[in-house]
């Protein structure tokens, strides 16, 4: 098994504490609300969002364009069903957040899991830097395609982040 990471980094307007909540505490209502063309639906099927707990997200099916790559999950023709997530660690206090895709279509057979470790901090003028550590564990001796990823990934989780950023802006009583 080899494993390849991959570090990004999104600025965003809007503060840590708002952000935190609204992505990752509430994100599992927000997100398909406000992407509903991208994810059908988010569902803790074990637990309640503390470590150890697992959640299923279900991709919107459809007919998708260019810009309906969020979270390296589609891509020119493919188009995925599900995953299932555990979450790994939640510090609410410090903003982190790790999670593992452990089940489903984004691991195309290729990878056994994919973890991402999510810190926001505070960036000057009050809004939040996201820092990603994304670590690809795959199967075998595959080997990824650094610039697939890389693109990937820094499409869709500046195009989420935005999305969420747009959502906060014009809903500032939301969080």
């Amino acid at each position: 098994m080899g494993v390849f990471t991959y570090e990004s980094e999104v600025i965003t307007s809007i503060p840590p504490p708002k952000m935190f909540k609204a992505c990752i505490l509430d994100g599992d209502t927000l997100i398909p609300k406000i992407v509903p063309q991208v994810f059908k639906s988010v569902e803790y099927i074990e637990g309640n969002g503390e470590p150890g707990s697992i959640r299923k997200v279900t991709f919107a099916q459809g007919k998708k364009d260019e810009n309906d790559v969020f979270l390296g999950m589609y891509d020119a023709g493919n188009q995925f069903n599900y995953m299932k997530q555990k979450v790994e660690a939640l510090d609410e206090e410090k903003f982190e957040y790790i999670y593992s895709v452990i089940e489903g279509d984004p691991l195309m057979n290729m990878l056994d899991k994919i973890t991402y470790e999510i810190k926001l901090e505070a960036s000057p003028g009050g809004g939040s830097m996201c820092k990603t550590s994304s670590k690809y564990y795959t199967i075998g001796d595959i080997e990824l395609k650094e610039e697939a990823i890389k693109a990937g990934k820094e499409k869709a989780s500046g195009v989420l982040f935005k999305a969420i950023e747009a959502y906060l802006l014009a809903n500032p009583d939301a969080f």
